[in-house]
């Protein structure tokens, strides 16, 4: 007669143990893991917006189309039944419906754009300059923004500071920053210097010739007046969401190295 072996067994005590060391553990890691989730929605929200706004541009081409990306107005709802994500909409016929936009209903214009909580607070048309940046636009600035924002607004209404970006079927636009922030909507983030606010800010800035978009943490007042000072354009032509401030010393190897 074969004798059969017990096979050790974990007791109601040990069990117990270690689902209070896990709970323990958690306790300490989850928090570190919401908070770093919740920092990551708004540059993967920029991120995504890029994708969009290069999709689109691809799309434009591809078809010979004009295409153009808006956000709701308040009347408006968007594909998600909420005001916050973008619209993508198509000119179908241009000769017998010149400037008649119609609704993008395929799947990857119809997606979440823009992470619960993340908005954009304002679009502004043409290529950034550094009086524009410290809200102290030159004449000419203003005249160059407000020709832009008229040639992408006809026939079209629009809340203010919300201008369509129309992509031409070559695949060219206006130069677009559209300005991304986690701040609530009654928070008035423009304008203002980065550091001065809770809530956080980026760029997604658009070079409408060669459809190129950069990632770009709002600059700060001292960097504006630096660069203001030198003559340097306020675009990095990379991503940039590094919080060290920009020196005289530091720009040009950020300029030169997009990693750092």
């Amino acid at each position: 007669m074969r004798r059969t072996r017990k096979q050790p067994a974990f007791t109601l005590l040990e069990i117990l143990l270690v689902l209070g060391l896990l709970a323990i553990l958690s306790a300490f890691v989850m928090p570190a893991m919401i908070s770093a989730v919740e920092r990551e929605r708004l540059p993967e929200s920029a991120r995504q917006l890029r994708a969009l706004i290069q999709l689109t541009r691809a799309n434009a081409m591809y078809e010979g189309r004009r295409y153009r990306i808006r956000f709701p107005r308040e009347d408006e709802i968007d594909g998600q039944g909420t005001q916050i994500q973008p619209l993508v909409e198509v000119e179908r016929d241009p000769l017998t419906a010149p400037e008649e936009f119609t609704p993008v209903l395929a799947s990857w214009a119809q997606d979440e754009t823009l992470q619960r909580g993340i908005r954009c607070a304002r679009v502004r048309l043409g290529k950034p300059t550094v009086d524009l940046m410290m809200g102290k636009a030159t004449a000419e600035d203003l005249a160059r923004n407000e020709e832009q924002r008229v040639e992408q607004s006809v026939n079209v209404k629009f809340d203010e500071g919300f201008p369509p970006l129309i992509i031409d079927a070559d695949g060219t636009c206006a130069w677009a920053t559209f300005l991304l922030t986690d701040a609530p909507k009654d928070e008035d983030v423009l304008d203002v210097d980065p550091r001065d606010t809770k809530y956080a800010m980026l760029d997604v800035i658009v070079d409408g010739l060669t459809g190129l978009a950069w990632l770009q943490r709002p600059l700060y007042q001292e960097e504006l007046e630096m660069m203001k000072e030198h003559n340097w354009p306020p675009v990095l032509r990379h991503d940039f969401l590094n919080p060290r401030a920009l020196t005289e010393d530091n720009v040009l190897e950020v300029r030169m190295n997009p990693a750092r």
